[in-house]
Protein backbone atom coordinates (compact mmCIF):
# COMPACT_ATOMS: atom_id res chain seq x y z
CA UNK A 1 0.00 0.00 0.00
CA UNK A 2 1.56 3.50 -0.62
CA UNK A 3 2.51 5.57 1.48
CA UNK A 4 4.54 8.99 2.32
CA UNK A 5 6.05 9.67 5.59
CA UNK A 6 7.34 12.73 7.59
CA UNK A 7 9.71 12.78 10.43
CA UNK A 8 10.25 15.54 13.13
CA UNK A 9 12.43 15.68 15.72
CA UNK A 10 11.51 18.20 19.23
CA UNK A 11 14.74 17.92 21.33
CA UNK A 12 12.45 19.78 24.63
CA UNK A 13 9.47 18.06 24.13
CA UNK A 14 8.83 14.73 25.54
CA UNK A 15 6.09 12.71 24.37
CA UNK A 16 3.32 13.11 26.76
CA UNK A 17 3.68 16.87 26.14
CA UNK A 18 3.28 16.40 22.12
CA UNK A 19 0.70 13.89 22.44
CA UNK A 20 -2.60 16.30 22.87
CA UNK A 21 -1.56 18.31 20.08
CA UNK A 22 -0.27 15.91 17.45
CA UNK A 23 -3.53 13.58 18.47
CA UNK A 24 -6.47 15.60 18.76
CA UNK A 25 -7.82 14.75 15.17
CA UNK A 26 -10.81 16.77 15.96
CA UNK A 27 -8.78 20.00 16.06
CA UNK A 28 -6.86 18.95 13.08
CA UNK A 29 -9.80 18.48 10.42
CA UNK A 30 -11.55 21.34 11.31
CA UNK A 31 -8.34 23.59 11.17
CA UNK A 32 -7.15 22.12 8.12
CA UNK A 33 -10.46 22.90 6.45
CA UNK A 34 -12.49 19.19 6.46
CA UNK A 35 -16.31 19.58 6.84
CA UNK A 36 -17.94 18.32 9.90
CA UNK A 37 -19.81 15.13 9.93
CA UNK A 38 -22.07 12.25 11.28
CA UNK A 39 -21.53 8.11 10.90
CA UNK A 40 -25.36 5.43 10.54
CA UNK A 41 -24.44 3.41 13.28
CA UNK A 42 -26.10 -0.05 11.90
CA UNK A 43 -26.05 -2.79 14.76
CA UNK A 44 -24.48 -6.15 13.11
CA UNK A 45 -25.54 -9.91 13.94
CA UNK A 46 -22.82 -10.52 15.78
CA UNK A 47 -23.43 -7.63 17.95
CA UNK A 48 -20.78 -5.25 16.55
CA UNK A 49 -21.46 -1.68 15.00
CA UNK A 50 -21.07 -1.06 11.67
CA UNK A 51 -20.11 3.18 11.21
CA UNK A 52 -21.13 3.99 7.86
CA UNK A 53 -20.21 8.07 6.73
CA UNK A 54 -20.73 9.87 3.87
CA UNK A 55 -19.55 13.27 2.83
CA UNK A 56 -18.27 15.47 -0.32
CA UNK A 57 -14.97 17.24 -0.85
CA UNK A 58 -13.36 18.87 -2.83
CA UNK A 59 -16.53 18.21 -5.11
CA UNK A 60 -15.95 14.12 -4.46
CA UNK A 61 -18.75 12.29 -3.18
CA UNK A 62 -17.50 10.22 -0.44
CA UNK A 63 -19.08 6.65 1.21
CA UNK A 64 -17.23 4.82 3.76
CA UNK A 65 -17.20 2.34 6.94
CA UNK A 66 -14.92 3.84 9.61
CA UNK A 67 -12.59 0.98 11.16
CA UNK A 68 -12.33 2.05 15.09
CA UNK A 69 -9.14 3.93 15.85
CA UNK A 70 -6.52 2.62 17.18
CA UNK A 71 -4.24 3.92 19.64
CA UNK A 72 -1.27 3.92 22.25
CA UNK A 73 -1.42 6.86 24.92
CA UNK A 74 1.45 8.98 24.12
CA UNK A 75 2.94 6.65 21.54
CA UNK A 76 0.88 5.93 18.45
CA UNK A 77 -2.30 6.65 16.81
CA UNK A 78 -4.25 4.94 13.44
CA UNK A 79 -7.12 5.56 11.70
CA UNK A 80 -8.23 3.42 8.49
CA UNK A 81 -11.44 4.38 6.56
CA UNK A 82 -12.72 1.64 4.20
CA UNK A 83 -14.23 3.25 0.81
CA UNK A 84 -17.36 2.36 -1.36
CA UNK A 85 -17.41 5.46 -3.07
CA UNK A 86 -14.67 8.18 -4.17
CA UNK A 87 -11.08 8.21 -5.40
CA UNK A 88 -9.50 5.70 -2.56
CA UNK A 89 -10.34 2.18 -1.70
CA UNK A 90 -8.02 3.41 2.09
CA UNK A 91 -7.10 6.10 3.11
CA UNK A 92 -5.75 6.96 6.80
CA UNK A 93 -3.07 8.75 8.52
CA UNK A 94 -0.96 6.44 11.44
CA UNK A 95 1.57 8.81 13.87
CA UNK A 96 4.37 7.25 16.45
CA UNK A 97 5.71 9.01 18.81
CA UNK A 98 9.00 8.01 20.13
CA UNK A 99 11.18 9.46 23.69
CA UNK A 100 14.38 10.35 22.42
CA UNK A 101 16.35 11.98 25.21
CA UNK A 102 14.40 14.46 26.83
CA UNK A 103 12.56 14.81 23.95
CA UNK A 104 10.65 13.37 20.87
CA UNK A 105 11.23 11.45 17.95
CA UNK A 106 7.24 11.96 15.39
CA UNK A 107 6.97 9.66 12.43
CA UNK A 108 3.80 10.79 10.64
CA UNK A 109 2.39 8.48 7.41
CA UNK A 110 -0.22 8.78 5.05
CA UNK A 111 -0.98 6.01 3.54
CA UNK A 112 -3.94 4.64 0.66
CA UNK A 113 -5.17 2.73 -2.06
CA UNK A 114 -6.34 3.66 -5.00
CA UNK A 115 -9.95 2.58 -6.44
CA UNK A 116 -10.07 3.56 -9.47
CA UNK A 117 -8.01 5.69 -12.12
CA UNK A 118 -8.85 9.50 -10.45
CA UNK A 119 -7.13 7.67 -7.18
CA UNK A 120 -4.05 6.45 -8.97
CA UNK A 121 -3.39 9.95 -10.51
CA UNK A 122 -3.84 12.00 -7.74
CA UNK A 123 -3.30 9.52 -4.36
CA UNK A 124 0.53 10.52 -4.26
CA UNK A 125 0.15 14.44 -4.92
CA UNK A 126 -2.84 14.65 -2.09
CA UNK A 127 -0.69 13.02 0.24
CA UNK A 128 2.02 14.86 0.03
CA UNK A 129 0.13 18.50 -0.37
CA UNK A 130 -2.10 17.48 2.22
CA UNK A 131 1.28 16.47 4.74
CA UNK A 132 2.64 19.90 4.02
CA UNK A 133 -0.39 21.29 5.35
CA UNK A 134 -0.31 18.76 8.17
CA UNK A 135 3.63 19.65 8.71
CA UNK A 136 2.46 23.27 8.83
CA UNK A 137 -0.23 23.36 11.44
CA UNK A 138 2.28 20.57 13.56
CA UNK A 139 4.66 23.27 13.82
CA UNK A 140 2.17 25.80 15.23
CA UNK A 141 0.96 23.31 17.12
CA UNK A 142 4.52 23.05 18.48
CA UNK A 143 5.41 26.41 18.58
CA UNK A 144 2.26 27.44 20.79
CA UNK A 145 3.32 24.61 23.31
CA UNK A 146 6.86 26.24 23.52
CA UNK A 147 5.28 29.60 24.56
CA UNK A 148 5.04 31.22 21.08
CA UNK A 149 1.45 32.21 19.96
CA UNK A 150 -1.52 32.21 22.18
CA UNK A 151 -3.62 30.23 20.11
CA UNK A 152 -2.74 26.56 18.72
CA UNK A 153 -2.75 27.34 15.72
CA UNK A 154 -2.98 30.17 13.72
CA UNK A 155 -7.43 30.06 13.47
CA UNK A 156 -9.30 32.74 11.63
CA UNK A 157 -12.97 32.60 13.39
CA UNK A 158 -16.28 33.58 11.00
CA UNK A 159 -16.99 37.34 11.50
CA UNK A 160 -19.70 37.76 13.94
CA UNK A 161 -23.20 38.97 12.38
CA UNK A 162 -24.26 42.60 12.99
CA UNK A 163 -25.30 43.71 16.05
CA UNK A 164 -23.39 40.79 18.06
CA UNK A 165 -20.61 42.50 19.58
CA UNK A 166 -23.27 45.26 20.83
CA UNK A 167 -25.62 42.10 22.33
CA UNK A 168 -22.54 41.00 23.92
CA UNK A 169 -21.68 44.15 25.86
CA UNK A 170 -24.77 43.87 27.23
CA UNK A 171 -24.67 40.13 28.23
CA UNK A 172 -21.42 40.47 30.00
CA UNK A 173 -23.19 43.47 31.88
CA UNK A 174 -25.82 40.81 33.05
CA UNK A 175 -23.53 38.37 33.52
CA UNK A 176 -21.35 39.92 36.40
CA UNK A 177 -24.22 41.34 37.80
CA UNK A 178 -25.58 37.74 38.89
CA UNK A 179 -22.71 37.80 40.91
CA UNK A 180 -21.14 34.75 39.88
CA UNK A 181 -19.10 35.91 37.02
CA UNK A 182 -16.40 36.44 38.82
CA UNK A 183 -15.03 39.18 36.73
CA UNK A 184 -14.80 36.67 34.02
CA UNK A 185 -17.42 37.28 31.75
CA UNK A 186 -15.26 39.41 29.07
CA UNK A 187 -13.14 36.88 28.95
CA UNK A 188 -15.96 34.33 27.91
CA UNK A 189 -17.56 36.30 25.48
CA UNK A 190 -14.23 36.88 23.85
CA UNK A 191 -13.66 33.12 23.95
CA UNK A 192 -17.20 32.76 22.13
CA UNK A 193 -16.19 34.61 19.73
CA UNK A 194 -12.62 33.43 18.42
CA UNK A 195 -12.18 29.77 19.65
CA UNK A 196 -12.48 26.86 17.24
CA UNK A 197 -15.41 24.90 17.13
CA UNK A 198 -14.11 21.99 18.52
CA UNK A 199 -13.76 24.17 22.15
CA UNK A 200 -17.33 25.64 21.71
CA UNK A 201 -19.09 22.02 20.86
CA UNK A 202 -19.23 21.33 24.74
CA UNK A 203 -17.97 23.50 26.94
CA UNK A 204 -16.82 22.18 29.98
CA UNK A 205 -16.60 23.98 32.97
CA UNK A 206 -13.41 22.18 34.59
CA UNK A 207 -11.99 22.64 30.90
CA UNK A 208 -12.65 26.14 31.12
CA UNK A 209 -11.13 26.50 34.49
CA UNK A 210 -7.56 25.28 33.10
CA UNK A 211 -7.62 27.27 30.00
CA UNK A 212 -8.52 30.96 32.15
CA UNK A 213 -6.67 29.57 35.36
CA UNK A 214 -9.16 30.30 37.76
CA UNK A 215 -10.82 28.13 40.18
CA UNK A 216 -12.46 25.48 39.26
CA UNK A 217 -16.20 26.52 41.44
CA UNK A 218 -15.71 29.98 39.96
CA UNK A 219 -15.71 28.34 36.03
CA UNK A 220 -18.99 26.67 36.50
CA UNK A 221 -20.49 29.80 38.58
CA UNK A 222 -19.10 31.51 35.41
CA UNK A 223 -20.96 29.17 33.01
CA UNK A 224 -24.17 29.45 34.93
CA UNK A 225 -23.97 33.47 34.79
CA UNK A 226 -23.70 32.71 31.22
CA UNK A 227 -26.77 30.66 30.69
CA UNK A 228 -28.44 33.50 32.94
CA UNK A 229 -27.79 35.89 31.01
CA UNK A 230 -28.86 34.11 27.94
CA UNK A 231 -24.54 34.35 26.43
CA UNK A 232 -24.64 30.44 26.60
CA UNK A 233 -27.20 27.23 26.49
CA UNK A 234 -27.23 24.29 29.12
CA UNK A 235 -26.85 21.17 27.63
CA UNK A 236 -27.44 17.80 29.53
CA UNK A 237 -26.17 15.32 27.90
CA UNK A 238 -27.05 11.52 29.26
CA UNK A 239 -23.83 9.61 29.01
CA UNK A 240 -22.98 6.34 27.66
CA UNK A 241 -22.56 3.63 30.59
CA UNK A 242 -20.01 1.92 28.22
CA UNK A 243 -18.64 4.70 25.90
CA UNK A 244 -19.08 7.68 27.79
CA UNK A 245 -20.60 9.01 24.88
CA UNK A 246 -23.22 11.47 25.29
CA UNK A 247 -25.75 9.88 22.95
CA UNK A 248 -28.88 12.01 24.38
CA UNK A 249 -28.97 15.41 24.60
CA UNK A 250 -31.49 18.00 26.07
CA UNK A 251 -31.67 21.90 27.02
CA UNK A 252 -33.67 20.88 30.60
CA UNK A 253 -33.52 18.94 33.33
CA UNK A 254 -37.58 18.40 33.28
CA UNK A 255 -36.73 16.91 29.11
CA UNK A 256 -34.20 14.10 30.60
CA UNK A 257 -34.96 10.38 29.83
CA UNK A 258 -34.89 7.82 32.47
CA UNK A 259 -32.43 6.08 29.86
CA UNK A 260 -31.18 5.42 25.95
CA UNK A 261 -29.78 3.31 23.38
CA UNK A 262 -26.20 3.75 22.40
CA UNK A 263 -25.95 2.74 18.68
CA UNK A 264 -22.31 3.08 19.18
CA UNK A 265 -22.19 0.10 21.87
CA UNK A 266 -25.41 -0.77 20.92
CA UNK A 267 -26.84 -1.47 24.46
CA UNK A 268 -29.44 0.28 26.62
CA UNK A 269 -28.66 2.12 29.88
CA UNK A 270 -29.99 3.74 32.64
CA UNK A 271 -29.72 7.80 34.10
CA UNK A 272 -27.40 8.23 37.02
CA UNK A 273 -27.14 11.79 38.17
CA UNK A 274 -23.57 11.18 40.11
CA UNK A 275 -22.03 8.84 36.94
CA UNK A 276 -23.68 9.51 33.47
CA UNK A 277 -25.53 12.72 33.39
CA UNK A 278 -23.11 15.34 32.67
CA UNK A 279 -23.79 19.20 32.48
CA UNK A 280 -22.09 21.05 29.15
CA UNK A 281 -22.60 24.34 27.61
CA UNK A 282 -22.36 25.63 24.24
CA UNK A 283 -22.74 29.30 22.66
CA UNK A 284 -26.17 30.70 22.09
CA UNK A 285 -26.86 30.71 18.62
CA UNK A 286 -27.22 34.33 19.14
CA UNK A 287 -23.96 34.79 19.23
CA UNK A 288 -22.33 32.06 16.98
CA UNK A 289 -24.24 29.40 15.00
CA UNK A 290 -21.77 26.24 14.84
CA UNK A 291 -22.29 23.56 12.68
CA UNK A 292 -23.92 20.00 13.09
CA UNK A 293 -21.39 16.87 13.93
CA UNK A 294 -18.18 17.13 14.79
CA UNK A 295 -14.71 16.86 12.90
CA UNK A 296 -13.79 12.96 14.05
CA UNK A 297 -16.24 11.26 16.05
CA UNK A 298 -13.51 9.21 17.89
CA UNK A 299 -9.93 9.47 18.38
CA UNK A 300 -7.83 9.50 21.84
CA UNK A 301 -8.55 13.32 22.28
CA UNK A 302 -12.43 12.62 22.25
CA UNK A 303 -12.07 9.54 24.71
CA UNK A 304 -9.22 10.98 26.89
CA UNK A 305 -10.13 8.25 29.46
CA UNK A 306 -9.14 5.27 27.20
CA UNK A 307 -5.46 4.94 27.09
CA UNK A 308 -5.40 2.32 24.90
CA UNK A 309 -7.69 1.12 21.87
CA UNK A 310 -6.84 -2.04 19.38
CA UNK A 311 -8.54 -3.37 16.08
CA UNK A 312 -8.09 -7.13 17.00
CA UNK A 313 -8.76 -9.60 14.03
CA UNK A 314 -10.67 -12.93 14.89
CA UNK A 315 -8.23 -15.26 16.65
CA UNK A 316 -5.41 -12.33 16.96
CA UNK A 317 -2.79 -12.20 19.72
CA UNK A 318 -1.10 -9.44 20.25
CA UNK A 319 1.33 -7.26 22.49
CA UNK A 320 1.04 -3.50 22.83
CA UNK A 321 4.41 -1.84 24.34
CA UNK A 322 2.84 0.39 27.17
CA UNK A 323 3.15 0.99 31.23
CA UNK A 324 0.48 2.29 33.24
CA UNK A 325 0.60 3.78 36.80
CA UNK A 326 -1.30 2.34 39.65
CA UNK A 327 -5.03 3.47 39.12
CA UNK A 328 -8.87 2.50 38.55
CA UNK A 329 -9.36 0.68 35.19
CA UNK A 330 -11.56 -0.60 32.90
CA UNK A 331 -11.25 -3.30 30.57
CA UNK A 332 -13.86 -3.79 27.79
CA UNK A 333 -14.63 -3.92 24.21
CA UNK A 334 -16.61 -2.10 21.68
CA UNK A 335 -19.07 -4.76 21.95
CA UNK A 336 -21.91 -5.71 24.08
CA UNK A 337 -20.83 -7.66 26.65
CA UNK A 338 -18.76 -7.94 30.33
CA UNK A 339 -16.07 -5.25 31.45
CA UNK A 340 -13.33 -6.05 33.81
CA UNK A 341 -12.58 -3.30 36.85
CA UNK A 342 -9.44 -3.51 38.14
CA UNK A 343 -7.69 -2.01 40.68
CA UNK A 344 -3.83 -1.61 39.39
CA UNK A 345 -1.23 -1.36 42.18
CA UNK A 346 1.40 -1.52 39.92
CA UNK A 347 3.81 -3.19 37.46
CA UNK A 348 3.12 -5.92 34.91
CA UNK A 349 -0.53 -4.92 33.68
CA UNK A 350 -3.47 -8.07 33.24
CA UNK A 351 -3.98 -8.90 29.88
CA UNK A 352 -7.26 -9.10 28.06
CA UNK A 353 -8.89 -12.29 26.84
CA UNK A 354 -11.79 -10.94 24.50
CA UNK A 355 -14.66 -13.36 23.67
CA UNK A 356 -18.00 -12.94 22.01
CA UNK A 357 -19.07 -12.44 25.94
CA UNK A 358 -16.92 -9.91 26.55
CA UNK A 359 -13.67 -9.77 28.63
CA UNK A 360 -11.28 -12.05 30.39
CA UNK A 361 -8.49 -10.84 32.81
CA UNK A 362 -5.34 -13.08 31.76
CA UNK A 363 -2.52 -13.24 34.51
CA UNK A 364 0.27 -10.10 33.98
CA UNK A 365 3.22 -11.14 31.48
CA UNK A 366 5.85 -8.78 31.56
CA UNK A 367 6.39 -5.07 32.88
CA UNK A 368 5.56 -2.90 30.20
CA UNK A 369 3.48 -4.78 27.40
CA UNK A 370 -0.27 -5.75 27.79
CA UNK A 371 -1.12 -8.60 26.16
CA UNK A 372 -4.51 -8.92 23.77
CA UNK A 373 -6.00 -12.04 23.05
CA UNK A 374 -8.99 -11.96 20.49
CA UNK A 375 -11.29 -15.30 21.01
CA UNK A 376 -14.18 -14.17 19.49
CA UNK A 377 -14.77 -15.06 16.44
CA UNK A 378 -14.99 -11.88 14.48
CA UNK A 379 -12.66 -8.34 14.35
CA UNK A 380 -13.43 -6.68 17.60
CA UNK A 381 -11.96 -3.43 18.99
CA UNK A 382 -11.29 -3.65 22.49
CA UNK A 383 -9.23 -0.95 25.26
CA UNK A 384 -8.23 0.03 28.48
CA UNK A 385 -9.55 2.90 30.05
CA UNK A 386 -9.23 4.89 33.12
CA UNK A 387 -12.66 5.28 35.62
CA UNK A 388 -11.93 8.08 37.12
CA UNK A 389 -13.34 10.18 34.09
CA UNK A 390 -15.86 11.24 36.14
CA UNK A 391 -13.62 13.79 37.82
CA UNK A 392 -13.42 15.70 34.41
CA UNK A 393 -17.27 16.05 34.04
CA UNK A 394 -19.80 18.31 35.78
CA UNK A 395 -22.29 15.87 36.99
CA UNK A 396 -25.50 16.54 37.51
CA UNK A 397 -25.64 15.72 41.29
CA UNK A 398 -22.23 18.26 41.92
CA UNK A 399 -23.80 20.97 39.76
CA UNK A 400 -27.06 20.80 41.79
CA UNK A 401 -25.47 20.65 45.10
CA UNK A 402 -24.09 23.97 44.24
CA UNK A 403 -25.54 27.02 45.74
CA UNK A 404 -25.26 29.25 42.09
CA UNK A 405 -27.26 26.81 40.50
CA UNK A 406 -30.35 26.60 43.07
CA UNK A 407 -30.36 30.29 43.15
CA UNK A 408 -29.83 30.82 39.26
CA UNK A 409 -32.35 28.53 37.89
CA UNK A 410 -34.29 27.75 40.79
CA UNK A 411 -37.37 26.13 38.66
CA UNK A 412 -34.92 23.52 36.54
CA UNK A 413 -36.35 20.84 38.19
CA UNK A 414 -37.22 17.49 37.44
CA UNK A 415 -40.89 16.20 35.69
CA UNK A 416 -43.43 15.44 38.24
CA UNK A 417 -42.99 11.90 39.09
CA UNK A 418 -39.90 11.34 37.75
CA UNK A 419 -37.12 10.90 40.34
CA UNK A 420 -33.25 10.44 39.64
CA UNK A 421 -30.77 7.97 41.56
CA UNK A 422 -27.51 9.14 43.11
CA UNK A 423 -25.23 7.20 44.17
CA UNK A 424 -23.68 9.40 47.12
CA UNK A 425 -24.76 12.63 48.65
CA UNK A 426 -23.87 14.13 51.82
CA UNK A 427 -26.94 15.64 53.75
CA UNK A 428 -25.92 18.14 56.37
CA UNK A 429 -29.10 19.49 58.38
CA UNK A 430 -28.65 22.34 61.15
CA UNK A 431 -31.13 24.20 64.07
CA UNK A 432 -30.82 26.34 66.23
CA UNK A 433 -30.90 25.12 70.28
CA UNK A 434 -33.45 26.69 72.47
CA UNK A 435 -35.02 28.65 69.31
CA UNK A 436 -38.34 28.87 71.02
CA UNK A 437 -37.03 30.48 74.24
CA UNK A 438 -34.91 32.90 72.40
CA UNK A 439 -38.68 34.14 70.66
CA UNK A 440 -39.96 34.22 74.50
CA UNK A 441 -37.15 36.75 75.70
CA UNK A 442 -36.63 38.97 73.39
CA UNK A 443 -39.66 38.97 70.93
CA UNK A 444 -41.18 37.76 67.56
CA UNK A 445 -39.15 40.37 65.70
CA UNK A 446 -36.30 40.55 67.41
CA UNK A 447 -35.57 37.35 67.28
CA UNK A 448 -36.35 36.69 63.41
CA UNK A 449 -33.95 38.89 62.55
CA UNK A 450 -31.40 37.12 64.89
CA UNK A 451 -32.54 33.84 62.75
CA UNK A 452 -32.20 35.85 59.53
CA UNK A 453 -28.78 36.84 60.18
CA UNK A 454 -27.72 33.14 60.99
CA UNK A 455 -28.99 32.20 58.06
CA UNK A 456 -27.13 34.46 56.15
CA UNK A 457 -23.91 32.87 57.78
CA UNK A 458 -24.72 29.12 57.34
CA UNK A 459 -25.34 30.16 53.44
CA UNK A 460 -22.24 31.57 53.05
CA UNK A 461 -20.30 28.53 55.06
CA UNK A 462 -22.28 26.12 52.49
CA UNK A 463 -21.59 28.09 49.22
CA UNK A 464 -17.87 28.44 50.20
CA UNK A 465 -17.79 24.80 50.67
CA UNK A 466 -19.44 23.91 47.44
CA UNK A 467 -22.45 22.83 48.67
CA UNK A 468 -26.30 23.87 48.51
CA UNK A 469 -28.79 25.18 50.59
CA UNK A 470 -31.94 22.80 49.62
CA UNK A 471 -34.60 24.26 51.84
CA UNK A 472 -34.96 25.59 55.31
CA UNK A 473 -37.58 24.23 57.68
CA UNK A 474 -38.55 27.12 60.48
CA UNK A 475 -35.08 27.75 62.49
CA UNK A 476 -33.31 24.54 60.27
CA UNK A 477 -31.56 24.11 57.32
CA UNK A 478 -31.25 20.97 55.16
CA UNK A 479 -27.94 21.34 52.57
CA UNK A 480 -26.79 19.11 50.15
CA UNK A 481 -23.07 18.19 49.12
CA UNK A 482 -21.37 16.07 46.43
CA UNK A 483 -18.20 15.54 48.44
CA UNK A 484 -18.24 14.64 52.00
CA UNK A 485 -14.97 16.67 52.91
CA UNK A 486 -16.32 19.40 51.77
CA UNK A 487 -19.55 19.09 54.11
CA UNK A 488 -17.47 18.31 56.94
CA UNK A 489 -15.56 21.54 56.22
CA UNK A 490 -18.71 23.48 56.00
CA UNK A 491 -20.41 22.45 59.17
CA UNK A 492 -16.51 23.56 61.21
CA UNK A 493 -16.85 26.48 59.29
CA UNK A 494 -21.08 27.07 60.13
CA UNK A 495 -20.09 26.26 63.93
CA UNK A 496 -17.15 28.78 64.13
CA UNK A 497 -19.31 31.58 62.08
CA UNK A 498 -22.16 31.19 64.25
CA UNK A 499 -20.11 31.52 67.33
CA UNK A 500 -18.66 34.74 66.37
CA UNK A 501 -22.16 36.13 65.46
CA UNK A 502 -23.22 35.12 68.98
CA UNK A 503 -20.67 36.92 70.08
CA UNK A 504 -20.85 39.73 68.22
CA UNK A 505 -24.42 40.16 68.90
CA UNK A 506 -23.89 40.05 72.71
CA UNK A 507 -21.82 42.60 72.44
CA UNK A 508 -23.57 44.54 70.17
CA UNK A 509 -27.14 43.98 72.07
CA UNK A 510 -26.75 42.60 75.60
CA UNK A 511 -27.80 39.68 74.39
CA UNK A 512 -26.15 36.78 76.69
CA UNK A 513 -23.88 34.60 75.31
CA UNK A 514 -24.86 31.26 73.63
CA UNK A 515 -28.50 32.74 72.35
CA UNK A 516 -27.60 31.70 69.13
CA UNK A 517 -26.11 27.89 69.09
CA UNK A 518 -26.11 25.43 66.07
CA UNK A 519 -26.61 22.11 66.28
CA UNK A 520 -24.98 20.01 63.03
CA UNK A 521 -25.94 16.30 61.87
CA UNK A 522 -24.16 14.93 58.66
CA UNK A 523 -25.02 11.69 56.90
CA UNK A 524 -24.07 10.32 53.54
CA UNK A 525 -25.14 7.60 51.25
CA UNK A 526 -27.45 6.70 48.35
CA UNK A 527 -30.41 9.03 47.59
CA UNK A 528 -33.42 10.42 45.35
CA UNK A 529 -33.27 13.21 43.78
CA UNK A 530 -37.31 14.30 43.07
CA UNK A 531 -39.50 17.70 42.16
CA UNK A 532 -40.85 18.78 45.71
CA UNK A 533 -42.93 22.04 45.81
CA UNK A 534 -41.25 22.73 42.19
CA UNK A 535 -37.97 22.50 43.62
CA UNK A 536 -35.22 19.77 43.51
CA UNK A 537 -34.98 18.31 46.38
CA UNK A 538 -33.59 15.01 48.07
CA UNK A 539 -35.31 11.98 49.47
CA UNK A 540 -35.01 8.58 51.28
CA UNK A 541 -33.03 6.99 54.38
CA UNK A 542 -29.82 9.04 53.50
CA UNK A 543 -31.89 12.52 54.32
CA UNK A 544 -33.68 10.62 57.44
CA UNK A 545 -30.40 9.32 58.73
CA UNK A 546 -29.02 12.78 58.40
CA UNK A 547 -31.80 14.37 59.90
CA UNK A 548 -31.90 12.04 62.89
CA UNK A 549 -28.24 12.68 63.75
CA UNK A 550 -28.96 16.27 64.18
CA UNK A 551 -31.42 15.66 66.59
CA UNK A 552 -28.15 14.36 68.75
CA UNK A 553 -26.08 17.27 68.68
CA UNK A 554 -26.33 18.97 71.96
CA UNK A 555 -25.49 22.63 70.62
CA UNK A 556 -21.94 23.93 69.91
CA UNK A 557 -21.08 20.23 68.43
CA UNK A 558 -21.35 18.53 65.47
CA UNK A 559 -22.48 14.96 64.98
CA UNK A 560 -21.06 12.63 61.75
CA UNK A 561 -21.78 9.07 60.46
CA UNK A 562 -19.51 6.89 60.51
CA UNK A 563 -19.73 6.86 56.35
CA UNK A 564 -18.78 10.66 56.95
CA UNK A 565 -16.01 9.69 59.35
CA UNK A 566 -14.49 7.36 57.90
CA UNK A 567 -14.61 8.44 54.65
CA UNK A 568 -10.53 8.51 53.92
CA UNK A 569 -11.24 12.08 52.35
CA UNK A 570 -12.60 13.36 55.74
CA UNK A 571 -10.08 11.78 58.09
CA UNK A 572 -7.33 14.85 57.13
CA UNK A 573 -10.37 17.40 58.22
CA UNK A 574 -10.63 16.23 61.46
CA UNK A 575 -7.05 15.61 62.18
CA UNK A 576 -7.21 18.07 65.01
CA UNK A 577 -10.23 17.84 65.68
CA UNK A 578 -11.61 16.47 69.54
CA UNK A 579 -14.12 13.50 68.92
CA UNK A 580 -16.34 11.10 70.25
CA UNK A 581 -17.52 7.63 69.22
CA UNK A 582 -20.63 7.20 70.79
CA UNK A 583 -23.83 4.62 69.44
CA UNK A 584 -27.54 5.40 69.73
CA UNK A 585 -30.56 4.43 68.79
CA UNK A 586 -32.93 5.97 66.57
CA UNK A 587 -36.24 6.42 65.76
CA UNK A 588 -37.06 4.15 62.55
CA UNK A 589 -33.99 2.70 62.29
CA UNK A 590 -33.57 -1.25 63.47
CA UNK A 591 -29.68 -1.39 64.76
CA UNK A 592 -28.20 0.86 66.86
CA UNK A 593 -25.98 3.60 64.85
CA UNK A 594 -22.62 4.18 65.67
CA UNK A 595 -21.76 7.81 65.35
CA UNK A 596 -19.00 10.40 65.84
CA UNK A 597 -18.66 13.11 68.28
CA UNK A 598 -17.06 16.40 67.10
CA UNK A 599 -17.13 18.31 70.87
CA UNK A 600 -16.81 22.12 71.00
Amino acid sequence: MPKVEWTWHFEDLPPAAVWPVLADTNRFNEILGLPSYQLEEVAQPDGTVLRRGTGRVAGIDLAWDEKPCEWVLHRRFRQTRVFSKGPFRVFGPTLDVTPTGGGSTVIYALRWEPMNWLGRLTGLRLARSSGRLIERRVKEGVAFLRGGPPMMFDYTPPAPAAGVRERLDAMVRDAEATGYAHGQARRLADRLLSAMEVDLQRVRPKALAAAFDIAPRDAIELCLAGVKARMLDMRWDLLCSNCRGAKMTVSSLDQLPRGAHCASCNIDYDRDFARNVELTFAPSPLIRALGTGMFCLSGPATTPHVVTQQLLAAGERRIVAMDLPPGPYRLRTLHPGRAVDIDHAGGPFPGLRITANGVDVLAAEKSGEIVFVNEAGFELAALVETRDWVREALTAHEVTTLQAFRELFADATLRPGDEAGIGQVTILFTDLRSSTALYEQIGDAAAFNLVRAHFAVLGKAVRDANGAVVKTIGDAVMAAFADPADAVRAALAIRSDVAALDRRLSAERGLADGALVVKIGLHMGPSIAVNLNDRLDYFGTTVNMAARLQGQSLGGDIVLSRAVADDPAVRPVLADAVVHDETVTLKGFGAPVPFVRIVA
